[in-house]
């Protein structure tokens, strides 16, 4: 059952904090991309999280449909098949779902693993995230009070975040955020634990510490883990040593390892990798193309080779190599070889 149940779950996060290392959560558009993601964390004897944005949804369910639910489901149902042929545990998860996504996104997935729990199976997603970080803070919340109820009806984790990650990812635009709201408070982070720890259950917190979505030149990016030091502390102090927070690291491709193992120390026990993957997924394809661009195409009486222009020719390569940087985050993270999976 290597799809996880609420409680193991729990054991890996649980695990995550008190081990001080963290999981690659992989951002998928495919079937192709999900088994590179399945394929990595085996490699390295990781647990791991696969999730899937609103636009990766969208696209998962056909240029015709343009259903970002349906896609996301289609995804998440082949996890669940095939992830038992794995030694490993795997957790399915939603990014970056923003306010005037929720009712078309986050709200009919929550009905589908309702509707499973219904029926005596587990559940279709083990966690969602509310981005609700454009909105005020107090706006914020109350939307993810909202969900948050929801969410612990149905055994899911909610992860929400507060400031804003910058850059662009996958529709959401923060490139011309102002340097300030870059960064997570202090009090912003006893606020959302005032706020959903009141309702029982678990939530994650990805706040913000200068991080960017997107690809840069290494130095480019100035992080400051230690924001996450002072929030917990923050919280901590006025709630005890038991309301640490499970944090999300955002943004993290492209990040200074050291930067990336600091942040472990501060609760960070998820971080989302998308750019690199994306990138490594890719190269295969485009040398692929370069290398055998004479019998791609039909030329005069000459025809293209069917073994250079069928698809599994480039795509198990660009499997692979994605593949590869997923056991990197792994090894990058300190989760591998850590599977609770017996």
């Amino acid at each position: 059952m290597p799809v996880v149940t609420p409680e193991i779950y729990m054991k890996m996060l649980t695990a995550a904090r008190y081990g001080r290392y963290a999981f690659p959560a992989i951002n998928v558009t495919s079937t192709e991309t999900a088994n590179a993601a399945l394929k990595g964390f085996a490699d390295a004897g990781s647990d791991g999280i696969i999730q899937v944005s609103t636009g990766g949804g969208e696209f998962a369910s056909g240029l015709h449909n343009k259903d970002m639910a349906l896609g996301a489901i289609t995804i998440a149902e082949h996890v669940h098949r095939v992830a038992d042929r794995y030694n490993i545990y795997v957790a399915l998860h939603t990014d970056h779902c923003v306010p005037r996504k929720v009712d078309s996104f986050v709200r009919p997935l929550i009905a589908a693993t309702a509707e499973r729990r219904a029926s005596g199976q587990g559940n279709l997603f083990q966690s969602h995230m509310f981005d609700g970080s454009e909105l005020p803070l107090d706006e914020n919340m109350k939307i993810a009070h909202a969900l948050m109820k929801e969410c612990v009806a149905n055994e899911i984790i909610l992860e929400v975040e507060t400031g804003v990650v910058g850059g662009e990812e996958d529709g959401v635009d923060h490139s011309d955020t102002p340097a300030e709201k870059l960064y997570t408070t202090p009090e912003d982070m006893v606020g959302v634990y005032e706020t959903l720890h009141p309702l029982g259950g678990t939530f994650m917190l990805a706040a913000t510490f200068g991080n960017v979505h997107g690809i840069y030149k290494p130095g480019n990016v100035k992080l400051r883990p230690k924001i996450l030091k002072e929030g917990q502390a923050a919280v901590t102090g006025k709630h005890g040593s038991e309301a640490a927070m499970h944090l999300v690291f955002h943004g993290g491709s492209g990040s200074e390892l050291a930067d990336i193992h600091e942040t472990l120390d501060y609760g960070v026990i998820k971080m989302n990798v998308d750019t690199d993957t994306q990138y490594y997924f890719t190269q295969p394809v485009k040398e692929h193309m370069i290398e055998n661009q004479g019998e791609l195409t039909h030329n005069g009486d000459q025809m293209a080779n069917k073994k250079k222009f069928d698809p599994r020719a480039y795509l198990k390569k660009a499997e692979e190599n994605m593949a590869s940087r997923v056991t990197t985050a792994c090894k990058d993270l300190k989760s591998d070889g850590k599977t609770l999976f017996k």
